[in-house]
């Protein structure tokens, strides 16, 4: 595989989004059972970004649909900050070194901004859904990211730890490489992705392997 940049998804890849949340939780609601009100939350932002990509609701960038679950959950407007995975920040530094980094978000500009300067993370580029109005597995959001590059879908590599937004991204003819994280959607036995890594140290040695 010749890969010209890796396109990183953010959210549960490289940072722990229900630990946050769940974090944010316990602080606004301390009685509350916090992994049932993170369930909550977490329903509300995937259903509504479903709507917005089904054309049922306008757009709303994702600082909106969060503070929607936060006053569904908390009936506070609590932010959380998204601490990085333990490889997280290490391992962009290495895939740097060989690779165009591109951060792919579902997170709109303001949150993408707050959240990668909290979490230390490293880009060469950081891209926001909120370029074209929508969320991803929307074509038109992995579309951005082919744009922005200025090289082939082929020679760009999805790295998420969500099956779906593999999915997602192999429609538009991206690679794809899985990465296991606690959280996230794993693959399922129908799946077929490029890669497939305990973390990014792996990745990296496995990126490595390819260009001998």
């Amino acid at each position: 595989m010749e890969i010209d940049a890796l396109v990183f998804d953010i959210l549960g890849t490289l940072v722990d989004e229900p630990a946050g949340i769940r974090e944010a939780v316990r602080q606004a609601v301390p009685a509350a059972d916090a992994d049932e009100l993170v369930d909550l939350w977490l329903g509300h932002v995937e259903t509504e970004q479903r709507r917005i990509v089904a054309g049922e609701r306008p757009y709303a960038p994702s600082d909106v649909l969060d503070r929607e679950a936060a006053q569904l959950v908390t009936k506070t407007d609590v932010v959380p900050k998204l601490s990085p995975w333990p490889d997280t920040v290490e391992g962009l530094a290495e895939l740097a070194r060989h690779h165009t980094l591109i951060g792919l978000s579902n997170a709109g500009r303001t949150t993408l901004l707050r959240m990668n300067a909290y979490a230390g993370l490293r880009w060469h580029q950081a891209l926001s859904a909120e370029e074209v109005q929508s969320y991803k597995p929307d074509p038109v959001v992995y579309e951005l990211a082919v744009k922005v590059s200025g090289v082939p879908p082929e020679r760009l590599m999805m790295v998420a730890a969500h099956a779906w937004d593999l999915r997602g991204a192999q429609r538009v003819g991206l690679r794809t490489a899985y990465v296991a994280r606690p959280v996230g959607d794993p693959p399922s036995a129908a799946d077929r992705f490029d890669l497939h890594a305990d973390g990014l140290a792996d990745l990296a040695g496995q990126l490595a392997k390819s260009r001998m």
